[in-house]
């Protein structure tokens, strides 16, 4: 189900009634908009980074317990990795206003929840209601939108839980509830692991595209167990093709590990804590073993996807965690030779999915899912937030400038030779991203933000 983009009179092209206003946020993009010269530039940022906020937070305040729902932009549902990536920009400003962080402790006990129901589900529902499908054949439930068991998205709910712990110290997001919720959780993870079995989860879907539907009767491609972690969709919420997702087992040993060290203070007798120590220290071990390849060009790097049998799928896809965004999820060190390796693939015609545009001025990374050869904004962006090149930042902001096609946002994808050729107008994860790339450069005092106009 999709809603075209909220409009209204607003200053800045912003709605008239925002969903949620943050003190904190508001003086941000003052204080950062006052830095940057380039007229568009200083536009884009003011009408994306709170574009979140704006368009797609439902946020109740009922006594302690504050519930937040945030849909993905026009589609009316939320799924645990945007819904996280959506407020991480915001995270640092927290200490600055009450309200945002009342409005992310809901969003940690609404993710809490929802994991509770199915850890198998993507994406949900606020409460029950219609999802388009309803008819897939797996354990669908009223209050799902849609059950595509992709690892990332329980890492992603583990990232948000963990930072806004870290920066609060705020124990009442984490009580039994909470706790019970992490041990389903990582016990979901170690049961896709598929040792002895292929554990209960099964999709399929009567479709024409074969990316959103799962081979061997809702089980997925043959894999051997080595220790890895089978994540069936990819953050695409397109299907792998084998079955260990190489970037999403990346940010699991990041977010076992710091689910670790949340319980080390919050519950130091747990034994859970020693459950994730161990099953993050068997997927990093695993990972050194099975996901790193030769390339013909680039030499050792990480591929994409791989099988325990030897197979392995060489590309990298837009959309987060993917192999170029490692070093962001802190999965990597942005120097570590392997990576560097794996960043010059990604950034090449090497990778399949790497496009540019007739004249060259414009390129980055794609996605099977909306086909070739779309550019997806968020793959620029990432390149920047990984780079410490000046030069490559500044060719990533001229990109972004040109790939907005005259709306002033980012979007899903655009097409390399007319970026008024664009998927989904209102895309929230992308428009906040964007304004994380801005607020970092500001932080850095980036002469950047001073760049000419066109």
């Amino acid at each position: 189900m999709t809603s075209p983009l909220p409009t209204g009179t607003g200053t800045h092209g912003r709605p008239q009634s925002p969903r949620f206003i943050s003190a904190a946020v508001e003086a941000e993009i003052a204080r950062i908009a006052a830095v940057i010269t380039n007229p568009k530039l200083r536009a884009m940022f003011i009408r994306c980074y709170p574009n979140t906020l704006d368009t797609t937070v439902f946020f109740q305040d009922d006594d302690d317990e504050p519930d937040t729902f945030v849909i993905t932009g026009d589609i009316h549902a939320m799924w645990l990795r945007d819904s996280t990536a959506q407020v991480w920009p915001y995270m640092r400003l927290i200490p600055q206003d009450a309200q945002l962080a009342r409005m992310i402790a809901g969003l940690v006990r609404r993710q809490t929840a929802c994991i509770a129901l199915d850890p198998y589900a993507n994406a949900f529902n606020d409460g029950p209601g219609h999802s388009e499908w309803q008819l897939d054949n797996t354990e669908m439930k009223p209050e799902l939108h849609e059950r595509k068991w992709e690892l990332d998205s329980l890492c992603y709910a583990i990232r948000l839980a963990h930072g806004y712990w870290q920066i609060t110290q705020d124990r009442r997001p984490y009580n039994a509830f909470w706790l019970q919720t992490m041990r389903l959780l990582v016990a979901t993870l170690q049961q896709q692991q598929r040792k002895t079995d292929a554990g209960p989860y099964r999709f399929t879907r009567k479709t024409a595209w074969q990316s959103d539907t799962l081979p061997c009767n809702g089980i997925g491609n043959p894999l051997r167990p080595v220790g890895l972690i089978a994540s069936m969709f990819r953050p695409s919420d397109d299907a792998c093709i084998y079955p260990f997702l190489v970037p999403s087992n990346h940010f699991a040993v990041v977010s076992l590990r710091q689910l670790a060290a949340m319980l080390d203070t919050l519950y130091p007798d747990d034994p859970l804590i020693e459950t994730c120590r161990t099953l993050a220290d068997e997927v990093h071990a695993a990972l050194q073993r099975n996901a790193i390849v030769i390339h013909p060009v680039h030499g050792r790097i990480w591929a994409y996807e791989v099988d325990g049998f030897g197979n392995a799928l060489m590309m990298d896809d837009a959309n987060v965690p993917s192999l170029l965004a490692l070093p962001y999820l802190g999965a990597v060190d942005i120097n570590d030779e392997i990576y560097r390796n794996t960043r010059a693939f990604a950034l090449s015609t090497d990778n399949p999915w790497f496009f540019r545009s007739g004249d060259e001025q414009l390129e980055g990374i794609g996605s099977p899912h909306t086909l070739m050869p779309r550019i997806w904004p968020m793959s620029i962006i990432m390149r920047a937030l990984t780079s410490s090149d000046q030069v490559e930042i500044s060719t990533c902001l001229r990109m972004l400038l040109a790939s907005d096609g005259g709306s002033g946002l980012m979007h899903e994808s655009f097409m390399p030779d007319d970026p008024t050729d664009f998927t989904r107008s209102w895309f929230s994860w992308a428009n906040t991203l964007f304004g994380e790339l801005i607020t970092t450069l500001a932080s850095e005092r980036s002469a950047h933000l001073t760049m000419p106009a066109a």
